[in-house]
C-alpha cells in the first residue's frame, strides 16, 4: 500500500488557480459596484434637494450597503466565511457591541447638546435675535 505524501507546497501547487482568479475577480467587481452605487447616492444627495424622508431613506440605504461591503470584506479577505460558527461569533459579537457603544455615545452627545440649548440662558441670549428675546421676556419676565 503506497501513501502519497503531500507537502504544503504540493497542496498549493495543485490548488485550482482558475477558481482563485475567478473568486478574486468576482470579489473585485462586487465591491466596485457597491462602492460606485454608494458614491452615486452620495453625489445624488449632494447635488439634489430631496425631502427629509428621501434623504433619510438614502442614508439608510448607504448604511446597509456599507455594512454589506464590510461583511463581504471580512468574509473574503479575513477568511472568516470559511470558519466555524463559534469563531465567527467570537469576532462579530464584540464588533456589534462596539457599534452599539459608538451609537450610544452619539445619542448621549446629541441629548447633551439639546439640553444645553434648552436650559443654558447664556446660549439663548447669544444666539437668539433681539426681537425674539424681548418678546420672550415680555411673556415670562422671570426668564
Amino acid at each position: 500500500m503506497e501513501h502519497s505524501h503531500h507537502t504544503t507546497t504540493d497542496a498549493v501547487a495543485h490548488h485550482d488557480s482558475k477558481a482563485v482568479v475567478r473568486k478574486i475577480i468576482r470579489t473585485t467587481i462586487l465591491l466596485s459596484v457597491i462602492t460606485i452605487v454608494e458614491l452615486g447616492l452620495g453625489f445624488l444627495m449632494y447635488f439634489t434637494q430631496f425631502p427629509d424622508w428621501v434623504n433619510l431613506f438614502i442614508k439608510g440605504l448607504m448604511v446597509i450597503l456599507t455594512l454589506a461591503k464590510a461583511f463581504y470584506i471580512v468574509a473574503i479577505f479575513m477568511h472568516l466565511g470559511d470558519e466555524i460558527r463559534n469563531l465567527i461569533m467570537t469576532i462579530v459579537v464584540p464588533l456589534l457591541l462596539f457599534i452599539w457603544f459608538i451609537a450610544a455615545f452619539l445619542w448621549d452627545g446629541a441629548s447633551y447638546r439639546n439640553l444645553r440649548n434648552t436650559y443654558d440662558t447664556y446660549y439663548k441670549e447669544t444666539t437668539l435675535d433681539r426681537g425674539v428675546r424681548d418678546a420672550d421676556t415680555t411673556i415670562n419676565p422671570l426668564r
